[in-house]
């Protein structure tokens, strides 16, 4: 039987890691983050993949830093047919790449070369890509630099957010894995190398990235929020304080023809508060005051605090 070390963090992985114990392989060790504090209470938690190793009694390692670590020495000691990684969150170094003889593979969130990096998943959605997809890949000592095996393309509509296609391409990739594995181990498969001269990159996300420029097209504000749904959400501010959007509307047609500097409140009603944007405007329908739940606009706007005319950011 194929022994396998399997190597995640977040949900994504988590239906990856379930698909190679369902179909029976020896998943012999995981490793995966260190436990974190989460909410607002901080409280120490495990990542999802460590959860599903612990109610499956899986050894976990949780090295700070892998490539430091005294879990390359404990990976080398098991001596792993193939490594499977599935946003894992660090590079593996050649210690490890060089130790299972079917080697290390990944199954990476978007359509190689292309976005390259942490976040390919919310990058694509806030680019305004019309598809994105799968690859399964060798590992390599880059930035997700290996050879392809294997890719499925998945559509993102104007409906999908980060989380629901966080969620798609988990299954599309566990599928995909799936339908990958027989032909890698049977010695069937040929590797395709990357162009690299087409690479992109999807650096992790940072604070920059969630502040809302109004200046910028509707379209573009449209999907840089969808693109940080459910997790940090974009932001503005409104009185000096952080004022999130957690849903907006964009229509290509009927938008609002004004003079307005971009980031003024042109309409509210229960059904929206409409913004100038650098082309028009948008409809904002889910808010998150400062130090308030996220709302839906109509519970907002009941309290008749922000008026037409102010200047949001």
């Amino acid at each position: 039987m194929t022994k396998i070390v399997f190597m995640g963090t977040p949900q994504f992985a988590v239906t990856t890691l379930q698909m190679l114990l369902d179909e029976g392989y020896d998943v012999a060790a995981v490793v995966t983050q260190p436990d974190r504090p989460v909410g607002r209470k901080r409280v120490l938690t495990p990542t999802p993949v460590k959860q599903l190793a612990m109610e499956h009694g899986i050894q976990v390692w949780q090295p700070e830093k892998l490539r430091t670590s005294e879990t390359v020495e404990d990976i080398r000691k098991l001596a792993p047919d193939l490594i499977v990684t599935a946003a894992y969150g660090q590079i593996l170094p050649k210690a490890v790449l060089d130790v299972p003889r079917y080697g290390c593979i990944n199954v990476h969130g978007s359509l190689l070369p292309y976005y390259r990096g942490g976040a390919p998943i919310q990058r694509s959605i806030i680019n305004g890509e019309p598809k994105t997809g799968v690859t399964i890949m060798y590992m390599a000592e880059g930035m997700d630099t290996g050879d392809m095996l294997t890719r499925v393309e998945v559509p993102i509509t104007d409906e999908d957010n980060a989380g629901t296609m966080f969620e798609k391409l988990s299954v599309e990739g566990a599928d995909l894995l799936r339908r990958t594995l027989p032909d890698l181990l049977a010695g069937k498969l040929t590797a395709e190398v990357q162009n690299h001269d087409l690479a992109t990159y999807a650096p992790n996300l940072k604070r920059e990235d969630e502040l809302i420029d109004w200046s910028k097209s509707s379209r573009a504000l449209f999907n840089q929020v969808r693109g940080l749904v459910p997790y940090s959400g974009a932001f503005t501010t409104w009185n000096g304080e952080v004022f999130k959007v957690w849903k907006c509307v964009w229509k290509e047609q009927g938008q609002a023809t004004s003079s307005a500097v971009p980031g003024t409140v042109l309409n509210v009603s229960e059904d929206g508060i409409e913004v100038q944007t650098g082309d028009g405007s948008i409809w904002l329908t889910e808010v998150q005051p400062a130090g308030k739940k996220a709302m839906e606009v109509r519970d907002f706007v009941r309290g008749g605090k922000l008026e037409t005319g102010t200047v949001l950011g």
